[in-house]
């Protein structure tokens, strides 16, 4: 008698009890392969629910997310009951491989490719799910090339009883499963890396050649497994010997702030190097980031520093963004200047940012920090913020040691963690740019000199007024 088919289950195969497994039988005479329910209940302690199938068509309809293995009959035919929707179209059994011309020849999958056409079509409309293979007992060659075709496993029917099929189920679903694990895992594994060469390849890298600055600089993203975060910075020198830096924070961890902050950092390289610097240069960022923004409610801080080709006096534009932090040779830290500060950028439509003048002196050292490094905890139960006192205070016990550079950087960040208890939330970036007149005349020579052709241009020209009205991006 042929087997019954019974009621689908509206649960996924997952949440069936332990043990449970549904096979789905695709064979033209289901009474002929000798299985039967009661046989394949008592099998070593694993009940399978069975449902069966005439043809593809049919299959195609039972094939559910309940179901955990197909068992394919390789001889079903193709024709008759077979015919429709389900059919398998013509040239099932082949595959294209591209040619050096830009065009296509068909190249049979295997030698008995028109044998395998009904397992190929259910392998192609049932990718999650476990297949058994169904073959005469002496088609030893045809069984083979079914499991390398992409089946779980064969039987043959001559040996099809209860215990060999519920353990070849039982195989087959559990090697399907780590299949598709392997494959996810696979994947997931080659996004990592790719996302990690693009998030690499969007760290700034600084053009410093001929200034005689050194510079050093430590990132770290708040969001997990992440290398990109929201906050941004950049150093360039321009052809008049005007070494430009800036430092900026999206508001935000997502993926979306990082994006806009590598948008703005490139943005701000472009038009530095395009000649612009000042409330001109923060005014046209502020139109980029009103375009490219996912909502109004998304701002920018800025800090913009440009210090001239002597290396002895520098412009500061801040755009909501905390104040530098400046240590003289042989003087303590100290805040540069920061009333004069304008809002950050995408608050207000018509803001401007004025540009103070700060002397620099021969020897120092400059360090540009995002709001990460100073909003970590302390105190007792980390009620307490840092801030920038607290920041000021721990940098100079750091110089009073010695630390200058990649050092520095490395034990402050390493301290503002150790202060908070643990990692830190919000992105951090520091960069630190100095200039010692020492090391310069090492190098064989004093400050670089200005470009010809610009000497008495100034290290940042004002605005020219025909910008004062500038059309949108």
């Amino acid at each position: 008698m042929p087997v019954p088919v019974p009621q689908q289950r509206s649960v996924p195969a997952a949440e069936t009890s332990h043990g449970d497994l549904t096979l789905l039988v695709i064979e033209d005479d289901p009474a002929g392969t000798t299985i039967t329910v009661p046989e394949l209940s008592a099998a070593a302690g694993t009940r399978v629910r069975v449902r069966t199938a005439r043809n593809l068509t049919e299959a195609a309809r039972l094939l559910t997310d309940d179901v955990d293995c197909i068992l394919l009959d390789l001889a079903l035919p193709l024709t008759g009951g077979g015919a429709g929707p389900g059919t398998p179209p013509a040239g099932a059994g082949t595959a294209t491989t591209g040619t050096s011309g830009g065009g296509s020849r068909p190249e049979p999958v295997s030698e008995r490719a028109d044998e395998l056409a009904a397992l190929t079509h259910v392998l192609r409309i049932a990718p999650l799910h476990a297949v058994l293979a169904l073959t005469a007992q002496d088609d030893t060659e045809l069984a083979a090339e079914a499991v390398r075709v992409g089946a779980q496993d064969y039987l043959f029917r001559g040996e099809l009883d209860a215990r060999v099929l519920s353990r070849a189920i039982r195989y087959a679903v559990e090697r399907k499963r780590a299949d598709i694990a392997l494959h996810q895992l696979t994947e997931s594994r080659l996004r990592a890396q790719e996302n990690a060469r693009l998030e690499r390849g969007l760290l700034p890298t600084p053009l410093l050649d001929g200034s005689g600055l050194s510079f050093a600089a430590r990132y770290r993203p708040g969001r997990s497994r992440a290398l990109l975060g929201g906050d941004f910075y950049d150093v360039v020198r321009t052809p008049d010997g005007t070494v430009h830096a800036m430092i900026g924070d999206v508001c935000g961890h997502g993926p979306d702030e990082a994006a806009l902050g590598v948008e703005l950092r490139i943005a701000w390289r472009a038009l530095t190097l395009a000649g612009l610097c000042g409330d001109e240069l923060l005014s046209t960022l502020q139109q980029v980031l009103e375009h490219e923004r996912q909502s109004e409610e998304i701002f920018a801080t800025l800090c913009t520093v440009d210090i001239a080709p002597d290396g002895r006096r520098a412009g500061l534009c801040l755009a909501g963004h905390p104040a530098p932090l400046l240590a003289r040779h042989g003087l303590p830290a100290r805040l540069l200047p920061y009333e004069d500060g304008g809002p950050a950028l995408g608050l207000l439509p018509r803001a401007r940012w004025p540009r103070r003048q700060v002397e620099l002196g021969g020897a120092w050292s400059l360090m540009l920090y995002t709001d990460g490094l100073i909003e970590g905890r302390v105190g007792t139960g980390g009620s307490e913020r840092l801030g920038q006192d607290g920041m000021v205070a721990m940098v100079n016990s750091r110089l009073e040691q010695g630390l200058a550079g990649e050092e520095l950087l490395e034990a402050a960040v390493a301290e503002v963690r150790e202060l908070n208890g643990g990692e830190l939330t919000d992105d951090v970036a520091v960069l630190l740019l100095g200039r010692d007149p020492e090391r310069i005349r090492r190098w064989g020579g004093s400050a670089p000199r200005s470009h010809p052709a610009s000497v008495d241009r100034p290290p940042c020209p004002p605005p020219r007024a025909a910008r004062a009205q500038r059309p949108p991006l």
